[in-house]
């Protein structure tokens, strides 16, 4: 295999701000394998909150270049495996995970979901996340682009009338994502309010590690909560299970596509709501992401809609939510540059 790496700096629409951070720009690395005439892409962006940036991703990558290009991949999930053993980083594993199962499908002539035995005629509709910001320029979000779900981050000393404020200029389903910010006494006092709003969900209202909050916040709060923060890699599901009543995945946190289609068969075995999230990745990521579709309640794949400009094409979500499947194999990626 050939191996290359670039480094992207994607513009954001709006700045984009959650209870912990805001940013303008969200730098993300592109990682190609090509073979046998075929590329597939994937992606990792930085992340402050988890230490991981595009130069250490590059450097773990690059320590082992020789060994990547040399690997005679038999299958992602073999790839994989040699690239845990590696020791690199989740978030160096997925750029690669993903570039592996993309060029994987188009060597095979066949869509990831349909290589996974799966069918995409029913999915879920991705939300759109509105951050953090002034309630006229929250609003003015929503105006500029009509949703059917949106994802209200929130984290302020205000967060129920921000809602009461935003449920007057629409009646899409509302999710809430607290980032960490809340309590476990705010939440259970905020959901029976939230819940009247037409909220479907509260996403991680409370710290990662606060596992004796979340067990209060299960047994008392009228809304479902999902994990997110608390949930990284295969290991946490089981816990989360006892805490939670969903999981929102993260490909950049557990290492790629192989580790997340067992994180959700587990979380399913277990009942766990299962969920797939982004992390502001261009249309490389985000088509990975799509081939799990059939597989998943729910999804947060809007990263694309976010940006000024994308650097890629493959999947295309259209108007309110629906879905264009590229019709190569793999993730269906081309690079633009």
């Amino acid at each position: 295999m050939r191996l290359a790496l670039k480094k992207f700096t994607l513009v954001l629409k709006h700045t984009f701000s959650i209870s912990r951070e805001s940013h303008d720009f969200q730098d993300t690395l592109i990682v190609s394998l090509s073979g046998k005439n075929e590329t597939g892409y994937g992606e990792a962006t930085s992340n402050p909150y988890y230490g991981i940036t595009i130069e250490s991703m590059i450097s773990e990558i690059e320590s082992v270049r020789d060994e990547i290009e040399a690997f005679d991949m038999g299958s992602p999930k073999d790839f994989h495996s040699f690239l845990v053993e590696k020791g690199l980083s989740n978030f160096a594993i997925c750029a690669l995970d993903l570039a592996a199962w993309d060029l994987y499908g188009k060597l095979k002539g066949k869509p990831l979901y349909e290589l996974w035995d799966t069918s995409n005629e029913n999915y879920p509709i991705t939300n759109y996340t509105i951050g953090i910001d002034s309630i006229e320029k929250m609003v003015a979000k929503m105006q500029e682009t009509p949703w059917p779900i949106y994802k209200i981050k929130l984290g302020t000393d205000d967060d129920v009338n921000i809602v009461k404020e935003l449920r007057r200029h629409t009646d899409a389903v509302f999710r809430i994502d607290a980032n960490c910010a809340w309590t476990a006494k705010e939440t259970i006092q905020n959901a029976p309010q939230l819940k009247a709003l037409g909220v479907e969900f509260l996403e991680q209202p409370l710290k990662a590690d606060d596992w004796e909050g979340m067990e209060q916040v299960m047994h008392r709060s009228v809304l479902p909560v999902i994990a997110d923060e608390s949930c990284i890699v295969e290991a946490d599901v089981e816990k989360c299970s006892l805490h939670f009543n969903g999981i929102n995945i993260k490909l950049t946190k557990c290492g790629g596509l192989t580790p997340a289609l067992r994180m959700i068969q587990k979380g399913r075995d277990l009942g766990l709501k299962t969920m797939v999230g982004c992390m502001t990745e261009s249309t490389v990521g985000i088509s990975a992401i799509a081939q799990l579709l059939p597989q998943l309640d729910y999804v947060d794949m809007d990263g694309p809609l976010l940006l000024k400009e994308d650097i890629a094409d493959g999947i295309i979500i259209t108007k309110e939510g629906g879905l264009v499947f590229p019709k190569m194999g793999g993730s269906g990626i081309t690079m633009r540059s």
